[in-house]
């Protein structure tokens, strides 16, 4: 009796033993009970709960606003390289599409020189254009191939599909090519082309003589008679003369007229050669005019 006299004596102890004996009160009240919550453990729930909310809806609004950062700092990284991707994809689509119309390029232009060294047995070396005269008087092209390659003044010129012209001035590295499409009969420096008609190489005779820039068509004249030739016709070099290697394509008949007085005839012929943007030309290396 004298030591409980003592405990309740000291304050601090007996508050806490006064707590202990309430708390073992509603625990023994709750478990009494389960059919719903006591009005202290109601009042406790919702007081953590609306604690819960408020440091709880402001970190979830925060947490979501840093993993949003992060989700758009991750699509930025993506675009980034999606971006490069597709440079890296233009830039290698582009490169493979200029090396798959050299190819086919190349591939045309040989079958092209193969047929024609299997008829007349001609050398035809590929040239790139450098640059191109637009002067009308005397319109011409430079290409990268001269002297050091064997190229040699006189020398024919042709893209795959006709003739262009002749070889006018070389250098060591480069050589001048005076275009067809200069050519006037009025000049007495223009050298006229021995032609023939291909297939009729018996029957038909005549000279490209001049070029009318209206029209952008060749004229050939001094044909002795016109029965043999039809419009249509390929027009080719003869190598009569020696000026142009036999069997060069200049283009086809579009008609053909009376000549100037009556005795001879002309027709005009369409260049196969369609004289611009040019990237290969072919130098022809013909035996007949090698030395």
């Amino acid at each position: 009796m004298l030591t409980l006299f003592k405990l309740l004596g000291n304050k601090r102890l007996f508050v806490l033993l006064i707590g202990l004996i309430l708390f073992i009160a509603v625990m023994g009240f709750t478990l009494g009970s389960r059919a719903g919550l006591s009005w202290p453990e109601k009042f406790v729930k919702d007081t953590v709960g609306f604690v819960q909310y408020i440091f709880y809806k402001p970190t979830s609004y925060i947490a979501g606003i840093v993993e949003d950062i992060s989700d758009l700092r991750s699509l930025q990284e993506e675009n980034e390289q999606l971006k490069i991707a597709l440079s890296h994809y233009t830039r290698d689509k582009v490169r493979f599409n200029r090396l798959e119309q050299e190819n086919e390029q190349l591939k045309k232009d040989l079958d092209f020189t193969k047929a024609q060294k299997e008829q007349f047995n001609y050398v035809w070396k590929i040239a790139q254009v450098v640059s191109v005269n637009d002067d009308p008087i005397n319109r011409s092209i430079v290409v990268n191939i001269g002297e050091r390659e064997g190229v040699k003044e006189g020398m024919a010129v042709s893209s795959a599909e006709g003739l262009v012209g002749v070889i006018s001035h070389v250098s060591h590295f480069t050589s001048t090519v005076k275009l067809a499409t200069t050519m006037d009969a009025k000049d007495p420096n223009s050298n006229g082309i021995a032609v023939t008609a291909q297939g009729k190489e018996n029957d038909v005779f005549g000279v490209i003589e001049s070029y009318d820039q209206a029209t952008g068509n060749f004229l050939m004249s001094r044909i002795t008679s016109p029965s043999p030739l039809t419009e249509g016709d390929l027009i080719v070099s003869s190598g009569v003369g020696g000026v142009f290697p036999r069997g060069m394509v200049i283009g086809a008949v579009k008609n053909i007229d009376v000549g100037q007085y009556g005795l001879t005839y002309t027709a005009t012929v369409e260049p196969a050669a369609s004289f611009t943007d040019w990237k290969e030309l072919f130098v022809v290396f013909a035996p007949e005019v090698e030395e």
